[in-house]
């Protein structure tokens, strides 16, 4: 099979991320996953050659600096290019804001907004060659910060600032370069904000705080 163009897509064993992949494979000979779980990417995997594109999966953890460096570099080395790049992984905890802790602060950050930034920076030469395409997925709460959401909400926030530095550099660059804030999808994220606050909810009334509209990353 001649590879003609060639994505990557991050949080591909579930949600939006393998929802994502799946698509893309009608318009991509090949996709390349990555997240944390082998067992689901193998899955997503076998879903993507079913759609009509190669795939090739890499089981990482985006928080480690590695990570970025073995996706890009073993990409190339079998598909010899990257035409987009599809920054989606990372659970942010959901945590109020006064009883989150510094190290649930940093993990939250270090997976969503460091391993997208990371990866992307690793990709650019790539996407220059390509003149490719870049999409960092944000989150409706980022427009909405609420306290019980308020690491959600300030990471994604982070998300939409980081793809616009981006776009500035990819006019110069050629490569394309958007921020995506998905509204309610009914993931795995979204049915724990539910079981988490629903029945609170239920309780307060009309005054009661609202539930993030968006994907819950």
């Amino acid at each position: 099979m001649e590879i003609k163009s060639v994505a990557v897509v991050t949080g591909a064993s579930q949600g939006i991320g393998q929802a994502t992949s799946l698509r893309l494979a009608r318009d991509f000979s090949a996709v390349a996953l990555g997240a944390r779980n082998e067992d689901k990417l193998d899955k997503t995997a076998c879903e993507v050659k079913s759609g009509g594109a190669e795939a090739m999966v890499f089981d990482v953890d985006l928080r480690e600096p590695q990570a970025a460096e073995a996706i890009v570099s073993g990409t190339l080395e079998r598909f010899g290019r990257i035409d987009a790049l599809l920054n989606i992984a990372g659970a942010v905890p959901q945590i109020d804001l006064f009883e989150m802790t510094d190290a649930q602060w940093d993990d939250g950050m270090a997976l969503k907004l460091h391993g997208a930034r990371r990866l992307t920076m690793r990709a650019w030469d790539a996407l220059k060659a390509s003149q490719g395409s870049v999409v960092l997925i944000s989150s409706s709460a980022a427009l909405d910060p609420k306290p019980g959401f308020a690491a959600v909400a300030t990471t994604n926030a982070a998300i939409i600032a980081l793809a616009k530095a981006f776009a500035e550099q990819g006019i110069k660059d050629g490569v394309q370069v958007n921020s995506v804030v998905p509204g309610a999808v009914m993931t795995g994220r979204r049915r724990s904000f539910f079981e988490k606050w629903a029945p609170a909810q239920s309780h307060r009334g009309r005054g009661g705080e609202e539930v993030p509209g968006g994907s819950g990353n």
